[in-house]
């Protein structure tokens, strides 16, 4: 009797050893990890760090959901860069040394990309640049850095033909104090002499740290451009835009009021604005009107679920970042960051928006996706969703000035 218990005991832990090895074996395929940085606190950009990290984890889920890469399961590293150079670099600096990172991607603020890149380029690690707009970022020829993101020389190819069909005489641009708004305020007068040599454009460069932009524009009220490029980020934005509508100047009879920072995309936006959002033009990567590949479809309903709002540019952006590294990993067969940068070079992927593949020519081009879908759209109604607005371009159309709308006075 004793012996038949020993040989039932002896059946049970086979049995449970059985079903525990597969578990043990998976449990030892180490996950692949992948270092975000994002601003998750003042002064950079929560939101667009919120809506980066959605599309990361996301992009994430759906990736693991389907067995991971080759049976390893991707794991997001995150670290807080609240939008500063210092803090981006010292990030970076330690997801590849301490946290043995395969790549580098979410970054989202040009200032903290610049310095972030710098460190990827000194180990030699993938960076894929998630929505760093500077061209500056492309210039420097890091074959470790990629992008799949929107950049300068194309907002600024976008806001020109539109101020051309719009047929504006004279246009300012209003930019933040930082990489990327210098950097698109200087790209839109560059395409502007190509497109449209005859516009007067100038630019003004205001602290985004500010409170108040009057001083910039009160002097617009006697003598006001035919339209009026916004290029900061909320919250000096918002404050801006309500003293322009404030004081008559933008939007109005007179003045187009033209958004080129994807302002409509943030969930604060018209509580924020209300009137002064109203006719505003917007220079959008993304919009429900869009056609888009079946996996953008995918990750925008996933969002949808998770978070009850409406998808948005950045959460494209960050899952393609993620879709690359994974597709990047599984055709090279490792995560050897040689064999990865090799492999990113030689993309040619549907992602979210569309076949992803980098330019090798130099300058802004270098590394860049050149396609990257836009269109333009108007917010007609207070409190309009993205979803809503009037289309008035289509993606490498002219504008279609039949469907514009602009305020009595």
């Amino acid at each position: 009797m004793a012996g038949l218990l020993r040989r039932d005991m002896l059946g049970v832990a086979l049995a449970v050893a059985a079903i525990m090895l597969p578990v043990a074996g998976a449990q030892a395929a180490d996950p692949i990890k992948v270092g975000v940085t994002i601003t998750q606190s003042p002064p950079g950009s929560v939101v667009q760090g919120t809506q980066v990290k959605d599309g990361l984890e996301v992009a994430a889920k759906i990736i693991n959901d389907a067995g991971g890469v080759d049976g390893r399961k991707i794991e997001l590293v995150i670290e807080d860069t609240q939008g500063l150079p210092e803090k981006a670099r010292a990030a970076v600096e330690k997801l590849i040394t301490r946290d043995k990172v395969v790549a580098i991607t979410g970054e989202h603020q040009s200032s903290a990309a610049l310095a972030g890149i710098e460190v990827a380029h000194r180990y030699k690690i993938p960076y894929i640049n998630t929505n760093g707009w500077s061209d500056a970022i492309r210039e420097k020829g890091y074959p470790e850095v990629f992008n799949p993101g929107n950049y300068n020389s194309r907002v600024g190819s976008a806001a020109a033909a539109t101020m051309k069909d719009l047929g504006v005489k004279r246009v300012v641009s209003i930019a933040e104090n930082t990489d990327y708004g210098i950097g698109l305020a200087k790209a839109i007068g560059e395409a502007l002499k190509k497109v449209a040599p005859d516009v007067q454009y100038k630019y003004e460069t205001l602290d985004r740290a500010s409170k108040d932009f009057l001083p910039a524009i009160l002097p617009m009220r006697a003598n006001a451009p035919d339209a009026i490029i916004n290029l900061m980020l909320p919250p000096a934005a918002y404050i801006m835009m309500n003293q322009l509508y404030e004081q008559g100047v933008a939007p109005s009879a007179k003045t187009w009021l033209y958004d080129g920072s994807g302002l409509a995309d943030y969930p604060d936006f018209w509580q924020n604005v209300k009137e002064a959002g109203k006719g505003m033009l917007v220079f959008g990567l993304y919009h429900p009107k869009m056609a888009q590949p079946a996996l953008g479809k995918q990750v925008g309903e996933a969002y949808t679920a998770k978070t009850k709002n409406e998808p948005n540019r950045l959460l494209f952006q960050a899952a393609d970042s993620l879709f690359l590294i994974a597709d990047a990993v599984k055709r090279a067969k490792s995560t050897n960051s040689e064999a990865l940068i090799k492999a990113l070079g030689e993309t040619k992927y549907t992602g979210t928006r569309g076949e992803i593949t980098f330019s090798k020519d130099k300058g802004y081009a270098f590394n860049q996706w050149l396609d990257v879908p836009y269109v333009t759209f108007q917010l007609t109604e207070i409190n309009q969703k993205v979803g809503d607005a009037a289309l008035v371009s289509q993606p490498g159309q002219p504008l279609d000035k039949s469907k514009l709308w602009k305020p009595a006075k």
